[in-house]
């Protein structure tokens, strides 16, 4: 039934009840010992009875008098105040629910908003910091005493000017040492050939391969005994203590002597060539007397000490250099963890904004809930099943009189009472008391 029709309904006048003279059967029951449904029963009977018999039982006026019924019945039902409140309390207590549904998802709203914040502002923190940190990367090898590194600062240049310096030293080395390694041990000496040639030998590597395999390999690998024991320097040097000192003391002795050896030998060979009946064998005695022994000593020895020290400035260097990059690698690492710190965080908004989102819905809807339930409770509740019971014992009254007072013959009389049963189940379904709802709801409004 729509709006326009209730309204209508609303607007009919009742029909007056008057005791009729000829009362229906159930006007026999003494009143005093009815239940007040069973009172209301029959004044509805009764009413029926008396309307039929003012309209000759005619069906069209039925439906008419029903629909004052429905009105009579409704203002009834609105004047019962305590089943009112019967029949509105689920709907209070629904409405209680909903009210404090509201309040946990408010708080709730309030929680996701404050943690969106708090997300954001760590996002904002982690940007920042990721700056901060891109900043230091690029300022450390200029100013690394700035962000507290214990590094030299230029320390690239100075290792790149080293490195240069140590590959020809190292190439010097490797030449002087296969030449005075082969001329000392395995070269022969003839009185052609001078002094320069009879230390360093162009041709030292392929005469030592072509003479045998263990000469080759000692011309080859000695000069990397010498570079070995440079890189000890280095190592020694590294930790300051009086046992490493000593053990840099000997080092140094050993290759002294080492290239003392060298010298010796080749100092020989030279001497023998050239002596006479009446020269002393050689000795280190006869040795330190020619400059060509101490050449050829400080040619190697000084010239190691030189390649140690350099290679040792290198290393240093490079380990300052490698404080900065480590320094560097460190600040990047904790550039990527921020990124992804802040992808994770992200993602959480991201489900954060999709739950405040759902929880606004729901508090929408919620209080939609809200006001349509107080839209029932300020309304009138009518209970259609209740309407049903009465409207039967109103069209029993009708279909009595025609039964008892009509004259008609019985098949009219038939046809009048089908067409009764069929106005009163029409008056049903437009009401809905045909339905499976227990009641129906009039807004305050109407």
């Amino acid at each position: 039934m729509d709006t326009t029709s209730i309204k209508n309904l609303f607007k009919l006048k009742s029909i007056p009840i008057e005791t009729p003279k000829e009362e229906s059967p159930k006007a026999e029951i003494d009143s005093n010992e009815e239940s007040p449904e069973e009172s209301r029963k029959r004044t509805y009977h009764e009413g029926g009875y008396r309307d039929s018999s003012r309209n000759n039982g005619n069906h069209t006026t039925l439906s008419i008098c029903l629909d004052a019924v429905y009105s009579k019945f409704q203002n009834e039902e609105k004047e019962m105040v305590e089943k009112q409140q019967k029949l509105k309390e689920s709907y209070v207590n629904e409405q209680k629910n909903r009210e404090t549904e509201i309040k946990a998802l408010t708080v709730s709203l309030e929680t996701k908003e404050e943690q969106l914040k708090n997300k954001n502002t760590d996002i904002e923190n982690h940007q920042n910091t990721i700056e901060m940190l891109k900043a230091e990367i690029l300022d450390l090898p200029r100013n690394p005493e700035k962000h507290n590194v214990k590094a030299t600062k230029g320390a690239s240049t100075k290792f790149w000017i080293g490195a240069i310096l140590l590959v020809p030293i190292t190439l010097y080395l490797l030449t002087f040492y296969i030449s005075t390694s082969y001329s000392a041990f395995f070269k022969s000496f003839d009185a052609k050939i001078t002094v320069i040639q009879s230390v360093l030998d162009a041709q030292a590597l392929n005469k030592a391969w072509n003479e045998g395999l263990i000469e080759g390999a000692f011309v080859t690998l000695i000069p990397f005994v010498f570079l070995g024991l440079g890189f000890l320097i280095h190592m020694f040097s590294e930790n300051k203590s009086w046992v490493n000192y000593v053990k840099l003391g000997v080092l140094f002795v050993v290759t002294f002597i080492f290239d003392a050896i060298l010298a010796y030998e080749i100092e020989s060979k030279l001497y023998e060539l050239n002596k006479t009946f009446e020269s002393p064998p050689f000795d280190l005695k006869i040795a330190f007397t020619k400059n060509q022994f101490w050449g050829i000593i400080f040619a190697g020895f000084i010239v190691y000490i030189i390649w140690g020290l350099v290679f040792d400035f290198v290393m240093k260097e490079h380990r300052e250099k490698d404080k900065i990059k480590n320094e560097q690698e460190i600040r990047q690492k904790n550039v990527l963890f921020l990124l992804e710190k802040i992808n994770v965080l992200k993602k959480e908004i991201e489900e954060i904004l999709a739950n405040i989102g759902s929880t606004k819905e729901l508090v929408i809807k919620t209080r939609g809930r809200i006001e349509e339930l107080q839209n029932i409770i300020d309304g009138v509740i009518i209970p259609t099943k209740d309407y049903k019971l009465y409207a039967s014992e109103y069209v029993q009254g009708w279909v009595t009189f025609i039964g008892e007072k009509i004259a008609v013959s019985r098949t009219e009389k038939q046809t009048m009472i089908d067409s009764c049963i069929e106005t009163y189940t029409t008056n049903l379904e437009n009401v809905g008391a045909n339905s499976d709802n227990q009641n129906l709801v009039y807004l305050s409004a109407l």
